[in-house]
């Protein structure tokens, strides 16, 4: 089956449909985040590194690394936001702008191999990023549309994907370092949203044999208990065959979803993830205890 392998200069991750669900950290962002904005533009990047550890610390596999401040350096404040992110942790980042020389200066300070965010199926935009994806060897998130906007046809979207996996193609990128994200509309709106996506999904998987990603928290705009909500689609994106989503990991709720849904796939083996995030901590301590105990006990014995 079809994997993905992203690293840093020191870990290397793999998305693949074998493989437990890639969670992409997106709290590095200052898109509607206006004291992060300012922060960043001022180059204190105080807050960013409390929000890479708190992340990491979280759960987060790989880490979304935005810098889109109006009227800033953007190229300049992407560069110094990955190089700080890289000295705090080993997880891989993907590297997030619309902005094609932000992208580019981006990949020239990255250690390891990235993944990129993100290219459309805009002719114009193929021809402008793909390739740099070949130039640095690095993955790509490729949107689901082009010149006509986001189609609310499922088919339509499935054709721009395919669009882009054949032009990556063209220029030697293979579909492994493709990670297609269907685009996931509010379900508040758009009531068959979920449905969508979980039939796009399967169809991706199946015919187009690439990894998939999503905005996770899209699905839950505008509706109250968004992050329960967020946690039901994810699991049953999770069941249809998506390897990955861009979202919070500082989300009790969604990453209970994404955990459990690893044990139901088979892909946290014996549970050991899920005991390990779940189990009574002083249950756990007094296993330890009787245990030592057993063992000095046993210690006596053999010396007598």
């Amino acid at each position: 089956m079809t994997e993905t392998v992203i690293s840093s200069a020191r870990k290397e991750w793999v998305i693949g449909f074998e493989r437990p669900f890639t969670v992409i950290g997106e709290r590095i962002n200052p898109t509607g985040r206006k004291l992060l904005a300012q922060e960043m533009a001022a180059g204190d990047y105080s807050r960013v590194k409390q929000d890479t550890l708190d992340q990491v610390a979280a759960g987060a596999h790989v880490l979304d690394v935005n810098a889109g401040i109006p009227l800033a350096d953007e190229p300049a404040i992407l560069a110094e936001t990955i190089q700080l992110v890289q000295s705090l942790t080993d997880v891989p980042l993907c590297i997030d702008s619309s902005i094609i020389k932000a992208l580019e200066r981006g990949l020239e300070v990255y250690r390891g191999k990235p993944l990129v965010n993100s290219v459309t199926g805009e002719d114009e935009n193929m021809e402008a990023v793909l390739p740099l994806i070949k130039k640095y060897d690095a993955a790509v998130v490729a949107i689901s549309n082009d010149e006509t906007g986001i189609s609310s046809d499922p088919d339509v979207r499935y054709d721009v994907a395919k669009k882009i996996v054949d032009r990556a193609a063209d220029h030697g990128i293979p579909k492994e370092n493709i990670v297609v994200d269907p685009l996931v509309m509010p379900v508040g709106a758009v009531n068959t949203a979920g449905r969508q996506v979980q039939q796009l999904v399967e169809r991706l998987r199946r015919e187009l044999k690439v990894n998939t990603t999503c905005g996770a928290s899209n699905v839950s705009f505008g509706l109250p208990n968004r992050h329960g909500l967020t946690g039901s689609f994810v699991s049953m994106a999770i069941a249809s065959g998506m390897t990955s989503a861009i979202m919070s990991p500082l989300h009790t709720e969604v990453m209970q979803a994404v955990r459990g849904a690893d044990v139901m796939m088979g892909h946290d083996p014996d549970c050991m993830r899920w005991m390990r995030a779940y189990r009574d901590p002083a249950q756990v301590a007094a296993e330890a205890e009787s245990s030592s105990g057993s063992r000095r006990r046993g210690g006596r014995r053999r010396r007598g």
